[in-house]
């Protein structure tokens, strides 16, 4: 099999061409495709199909072409490896296929018939679903004359809704990723979309309650029946996130091509469900579920409720009424198949009345000034008008009546780590239903069951227990008295939820609903531990925030009042961007950039690139920092400009972010270089950990130059040390061009760009410090080698960075 990619391999030197390294991969998901406009020798389109591990590829001289009158020469090319579609750059001069590539398109295609026939043939079509390229297609062996030694073929468009009466081609000069040129691409310029401020995130997940809160601070919306969907929109790239961590962009790509129109080239994270809906506006799980296997079924559609983050800024901490607004706002003139969840402030009651009375699933309540915190808090609930849930298939029975088949399957909850039999549905299931499932369970079959407490067998059935992997979304009358289900019906299987988190769902008394967020919080267990510091009551002060090392919320807030006149003075006066975990680092975490209503805080209006002003906010004295810290608070990273100065930066900071696994030796040579290169520039620099896997150089300068000059000077410090020692370091930001070296981060030195400040916590295990030291121990500490406890021994002793300020050196 590996022999595939032996003449690909053959003709790359890989010590001095960024391209991957040719290796079989399994295949995920859908086939994709990719076309790679390549300005080599001669300017031509790669057209790479996938195709059992590999990518199988087509030089395109002319590049494809919409018109169906147009024959392009498609010549046969080696086998890729399948991590080549992701590869954009420049393969250097005297190497292979030396010159410019450019990602062009890319998606998903399908063939029509057998691949290794027509291959064989010389015959191959096939369907394509990318941004540019789009419909039926075909290429077809060229009968070669026995001079040619090329497998030649010609790529044709076959006739649909998308021909054109001209190539089309020349429409499009950008990257489908990065949004560059090939002159950018040739330069090395950063890439134009702009990028999410987090690349995954828990979902707000609604509690199940047996009433109506009684005060009307509640937003209410229908209950969708479909998959609960977060996608991540970066440029023309589109990823559609299930509950359990898969993209399912494979099985919806409509859904994909309409967000990256709608998005118009802006970054965003919205959150939704993809059902199908029926002729009365209903959404119909099982038709969903037949969409999964036949794509063609009309009527898909997502439904837009909640927007977590717009052109690079996280919008979980905005209440939800906010959120709300402006995801309204990007709605308008929407595809058709993205809709906007409307919803009813109040009148909870008469919401639920409604949708019962038409024969709808439910109502979703939230409190219209929450947070988006990725958790089951309370902030949202969810009122059924019928009982359905989710259950882990567990075994199946087949009775005397039947030959082969399904007659029930056997379910099960996990009460704890154990799981728990909860009875059988045997409605529901028809004969299509039957042959996926027969086909599901070969494969999960078992000898023994996987319940502690075995349920009875009926008269005349056979079981056959699974391993407890496939869950099945059930509808039922009632629970009985002896906790199993009443007149089950099966609905289909959920591949978007993980077997592992299926439990028993209770409806909660909710009365307590009506307390505000923060009176909740008040009562989960630590009221009578509330302490106060700096005037600032600390509530919840035991609940563990590093798991592993047992630091208590406590601990972290009493750091940072020990810390504060060490860390005051780099901070004070900055504006700043947070990194909150309210519910500790194994939860979800978030940044937050704009002003709440906390004490201790100042805001400040500050112009945008688009003219626009927004708010964001700086602290300035410790009470500030200890509010933050009560917040939940735990990374502090600053601007490079105080708030008096704003457009004129003093303080500079290169992070040495190393490529993953290279020698701590390696890292601290490129910390010494970059001293030595700021030295030559009679700029005095200064060292402190990163909490993470680099450390950072950070020089203080005069505030007299603006951004745009402070930002090109920082990337020519980086692109000197790439130049002068090009096998150690890059001043690129993608990681295909950090293979075995340096990325020196010069990226953070832009107006609107934060660091991490000195003697910050670091929301990651261990609860690293990023804590100055002296040049003189760059070669014992390590980049996470000091801790909190360690941070508050050291400022007990001689500061490292005392001169810090009085070495504001100006920049020429």
């Amino acid at each position: 099999m590996a022999a595939k990619l032996d003449t690909y391999n053959q003709k790359r030197n890989f010590e001095k061409t960024f391209e991957p390294e040719g290796k079989i991969e399994n295949p995920k998901g859908g086939l994709r495709f990719v076309i790679q406009h390549h300005m080599a020798r001669r300017d031509h389109y790669d057209l790479r199909l996938e195709w059992k591990g590999v990518l199988l590829s087509w030089a395109v001289p002319k590049g494809p072409s919409y018109d169906t009158h147009d024959k392009r020469l498609a010549i046969r090319a080696e086998d890729h490896p399948l991590d080549y579609r992701n590869f954009e750059g420049t393969i250097p001069k005297g190497e292979y296929g030396g010159g410019v590539v450019m990602l062009w398109d890319e998606g998903f295609w399908e063939p029509y018939g057998s691949v290794d026939e027509g291959l064989l043939k010389g015959e191959l079509k096939f369907l394509l679903k990318g941004r540019r390229l789009k419909g039926k297609w075909a290429l077809i062996r060229w009968k070669a004359k026995s001079s040619e030694t090329k497998d030649n073929w010609l790529l044709l468009k076959e006739k649909d809704e998308y021909v054109k009466d001209r190539a089309g081609i020349s429409d499009f000069t950008t990257s489908i990723r990065s949004g560059r040129t090939m002159e950018e691409i040739q330069n090395r310029e950063d890439e134009k979309f702009t990028k999410n401020p987090f690349l995954r995130a828990d979902v707000q997940l609604a509690k199940l309650v047996s009433r109506i809160p009684e005060d009307e601070d509640w937003l209410y919306e229908l209950k969708y029946d479909g998959y609960r969907i977060l996608a991540f929109v970066e440029g023309n790239n589109v990823r559609l996130i299930t509950r359990n961590g898969n993209d399912y962009i494979k099985y919806f790509y409509d859904i994909g091509s309409s967000l990256i129109d709608l998005s118009n080239g802006r970054a965003m994270v919205l959150d939704g469900e993809i059902a199908v809906t029926d002729t009365s506006g209903k959404t119909d799980f099982q038709a969903l579920q037949n969409y999964i296997k036949n794509p063609r079924t009309q009527n898909l559609n997502y439904i837009l409720f909640d927007l977590l983050a717009l052109n690079g800024v996280d919008l979980r901490g905005y209440p939800l009424k906010d959120r709300k607004k402006m995801l309204e706002g990007l709605m308008e003139d929407a595809p058709e198949n993205l809709h906007y969840s409307r919803h009813v402030a109040g009148n909870g009651k008469e919401c639920f009345d409604v949708a019962c009375e038409t024969g709808m699933e439910g109502v979703i309540g939230k409190r219209a000034d929450s947070i988006y915190s990725g958790t089951r808090n309370g902030d949202w609930i969810k009122l059924k008008c019928y009982k359905r849930q989710e259950f882990v298939i567990c075994g199946y029975s087949l009775t005397g009546k039947r030959i082969s088949g399904v007659s029930s399957i056997l379910l099960g909850v996990y009460e704890g780590d154990e799981l728990v039999y909860v009875g059988r549905a045997g409605t529901g299931i028809s004969e299509m239903d039957m042959k996926i499932l027969e086909g599901k369970f070969e494969n999960l079959k078992r000898r023994d069951p996987p319940f502690k407490v075995v349920p009875s067998s009926r008269t005349n059935e056979k079981i056959t227990w699974l391993e407890p992997e496939l869950v099945a979304e059930i509808k039922f009358a009632e629970w009985t008295k002896d906790n199993l289900l009443r007149q089950a019906s099966y609905k289909g299987i959920r591949t978007d939820k993980d077997s592992k988190d299926i439990k028993r769902e209770k409806a909660e008394d909710n009365t307590q609903l009506k307390l505000s967020n923060r009176e909740v919080n008040s009562i989960e267990g630590n009221i009578n531990n509330d302490i106060i510091i700096e005037g600032i009551k600390i509530t919840n002060p035991d609940k563990v925030i590093f798991d592993e090392s047992k630091i208590t919320k406590k601990d972290v807030v009493q750091y940072y009042e020990k810390v504060s006149e060490r860390m005051l003075p780099y901070l004070r006066h900055r504006i700043l961007s947070i990194v909150r975990c309210p519910k500790g680092i194994s939860k979800t975490c978030f940044y937050k950039k704009h002003p709440g209503t906390n004490k201790g805080i100042i805001t400040i209006p500050v112009t945008m690139g688009n003219g626009e002003m927004e708010d964001y906010f700086y602290i300035e004295d410790t009470k500030g920092l200890i509010s933050e810290a009560q917040m939940g608070t735990l990374e502090f990273h600053t601007w490079g400009s105080r708030v008096d100065e704003l457009e004129k930066p003093d303080i500079m900071v290169f992070d040495l972010d190393p490529d993953e696994g290279l020698d701590l030796n390696r890292i601290r040579q490129g910390v010494w270089d970059m001293k030595n290169i700021l030295a030559k520039l009679s700029l005095k620099s200064y060292l402190k950990t990163s909490g993470g896997k680099g450390y950072h150089v950070v020089v203080p300068l005069k505030p007299t130059v603006n951004w745009d000059e402070f930002h090109d000077f920082a990337r020519l410090v980086a692109e000197v040390m790439e130049k002068k020692w090009p096998d150690r370091y890059t001043s690129n930001i993608r990681k295909v061009m950090r293979r075995d070296k340096i990325f020196i981060d010069w990226i953070r030195n832009g107006r609107g760009a934060t660091s991490i400040a000195p003697y910050s916590i670091r929301a990651r295990t261990g609860a690293g410090v990023s804590m100055p030291i002296s040049w003189d121990e760059l070669d014992t500490v390590a980049p996470d080698g000091i801790g909190m406890e360690d941070a508050i021994l050291r400022i007990t002793k001689t500061d490292p960075w005392k001169d810090f300020f009085t070495h504001d050196q100006m920049l020429k």
